[in-house]
């Protein structure tokens, strides 16, 4: 197979274990009713995900950089696959908090592997091609495979039956059609080496960093909290606030959120960090006052509008808050420093969805919602002007070239397009 040809198999292994990440979004509150837990439970069982991923990126996915790039796209692979049979087989909140864990294991592993391995394959098919695109692809793999799960998982729950069991059993064929076909793609690291003795991955805060890097993080922490929001407990808002019982329109509304943030990256990745903040910014007072309006009214299609706002600020935020922290980093230092960003956002993406939950035990859900909002109103735009300020004047060419070094230097960390479950 040809490194064009691999380039494409491995975006294509991306977006399915990504799909597959957010497949049980529109259908927590079928499990809810089977299984009859509360609320707070779907955000544990989210949680668990969460924790996976992160438990991956520092303890496996660096990996890759000395076992081979395709070997560890294969065990991520076939872990997905674990993850469908533990569905199949315990679909009881123990089995679900396991598999979902499971699931998160997979994509830390693959996302780290599979980001360095689309751009070394893009270098070898496009030597004179600018790193944009390989990046670009990874974000949208990424991205796209996390907005298009919830959409195929309504599918399942609208039209086809047993919709609990079946889109597991269907990814699980997936997976297991796709690793024949993974072992085809061209490797890109020589794996016969010296193996370096293990250790999980280093952190490194950068030096002189300050007010920077911290604005960075509260950015990427609070841009990860909006996709957990959406991500686990938008049906039960749309359950309850609304009245809308539908599990195609539950995973419509989440796949609308990260689409928008896809395509925010996608479209500014030419612009100017300074003005792609200003644009995030605005998109968040915008979209947050539209969710909470929009909740209070309550007017469904309002709510709409403001997550899709809020999700394109989101994306654009979080790749800013990237770019952010690799030109603070030290170069030799720049993987660790991005993986120290990751860890402070995986703690947006599960600290405050968890209190959100255990808070809807207690109070009703347009209160929950509003604070909710306010918060992350307040984080993000406050860290935005302060990663505007940190941020010099620059021409789009020198936008891009920011956005390459950011995506070269996280080889052991993961892109830019990795919210969440």
């Amino acid at each position: 197979m040809s490194s064009l040809a691999g380039f494409w198999v491995v975006a294509a292994v991306f977006t399915t274990v990504t799909a597959y990440a957010t497949i049980p979004t529109p259908l927590y509150p079928l499990y809810q009713a089977q299984d009859r837990f509360p609320v707070p439970i779907i955000t544990l069982i989210f949680a668990a995900f969460a924790v996976g991923v992160v438990f991956s990126l520092f303890f496996i996915g660096h990996v890759s950089d000395w076992a081979g790039r395709r070997r560890m796209t294969m065990i991520a692979v076939a872990t997905s696959a674990l993850a469908a049979i533990v569905f199949l087989t315990w679909n009881a909140v123990p089995g679900l908090v396991v598999g979902r864990f499971v699931d998160g294991v997979s994509v830390g592993t693959l996302t780290a592997a599979a980001t360095a391995h689309l751009a070394e394959l893009r270098r070898s098919a496009r030597p004179n091609e600018t790193a944009v695109i390989a990046a670009s692809v990874a974000g949208a793999a990424n991205l796209g495979g996390l907005a298009l799960g919830p959409l195929i998982g309504g599918l399942f729950a609208e039209f086809l039956p047993d919709p609990l069991e079946l889109p597991h059993a269907v990814f699980l064929v997936l997976f297991v059609a796709w690793l024949p076909v993974i072992l085809l793609v061209p490797e890109t690291i020589d794996p016969t080496k010296d193996r370096p003795a293990y250790r999980p991955q280093r952190l490194a805060f950068p030096p002189g960093g300050g007010s920077a890097f911290a604005a960075a993080g509260v950015g990427a922490a609070a841009s990860f909290a909006l996709f957990a929001l959406f991500t686990s407990l938008a049906p039960t808002f749309m359950h309850q606030t609304f009245r809308v019982t539908d599990p195609l329109a539950d995973g419509a509304a989440v796949f609308a959120v990260f689409g928008a943030a896809a395509l925010a990256q996608i479209v500014l990745v030419g612009v100017a960090q300074r003005t792609q903040l200003t644009i995030a910014v605005v998109c968040f007072a915008v979209g947050l006052a539209a969710i909470a309006v929009g909740a209070l009214l309550p007017a469904l299609p309002l709510f709409l509008v403001g997550g899709i706002i809020g999700g394109a600020a989101a994306g654009i935020m979080f790749r800013a808050a990237i770019a952010s922290a690799a030109a603070l980093a030290r170069p030799d230092r720049r993987g660790e420093t991005l993986a120290l960003l990751f860890l402070i956002a995986y703690t947006g993406l599960v600290v405050p969805v968890l209190l959100v939950g255990v808070s809807l035990a207690f109070v009703g859900e347009i209160t929950v919602l509003l604070v909710f909002t306010a918060f992350v109103l307040v984080a993000t735009v406050g860290a935005g002007v302060v990663m505007r300020g940190h941020s010099a004047p620059a021409t789009a060419r020198a936008q891009r070239q920011g956005s390459s070094g950011a995506d070269h230097g996280q080889d052991s960390a993961p892109s830019a397009g990795t919210p969440t479950d």
